[in-house]
């Protein structure tokens, strides 16, 4: 997910709850069912507004925050029209209100796939690996010659229905 106005409805948030770092980072702790909560230099690098600051964050960490200010997600946070569980990284807002019609309609290599779905190229070879120790292939991946290319409407539908058995 990625911040509002470069993370200001969250600081502001965190004033009106009179939360700093340190005591927002705890209460993530209390409203975490696995009780894990946030780090306080994660929630940092996230509220925080300058050089180190994070415009980018995970859905889990976005809803930790979101719920410990006691606000929704979207009033902090610019929520992508499709989820993808595990992502450590966003696109900004443009790309985020594109909707299924506008998918690009060519093959992709792994470094526009990985900008695509707002992942990183090592979650993409995670993936394949795990799809090939099962014995399959990851969906929408086609090899050319000796270099990969990929389905972007495939591997979208193939995460689509993953989320929806999950």
């Amino acid at each position: 997910m990625r911040r509002l106005d470069k993370g200001a409805p969250l600081r502001a948030a965190m004033r009106a709850a009179g939360l700093d770092i340190p005591r927002l980072a705890a209460k993530t702790k209390d409203v975490d069912p696995a009780g894990e909560g946030l780090s306080r230099s994660l929630v940092g690098f996230i509220a925080g507004g300058g050089k180190t600051a994070r415009e980018e964050c995970s859905d889990r960490a976005a809803e930790l925050i979101a719920a410990a200010l006691d606000k929704e997600v979207q009033d902090l946070f610019l929520t992508p029209v499709f989820t993808l569980t595990g992502s450590t990284s966003t696109r900004g807002t443009q790309t985020d209100e594109r909707s299924a019609t506008e998918l690009p309609a060519r093959l992709m290599d792994q470094a526009e796939l990985s900008t695509f779905l707002r992942k990183s190229r090592s979650w993409i070879d995670k993936q394949i690996q795990e799809a090939r120790e099962r014995g399959e292939i990851w969906p929408g991946l086609i090899y050319v010659g000796s270099s990969r290319r990929f389905d972007p409407h495939a591997v979208l539908d193939a995460m689509r229905k993953q989320s929806t058995a999950a």
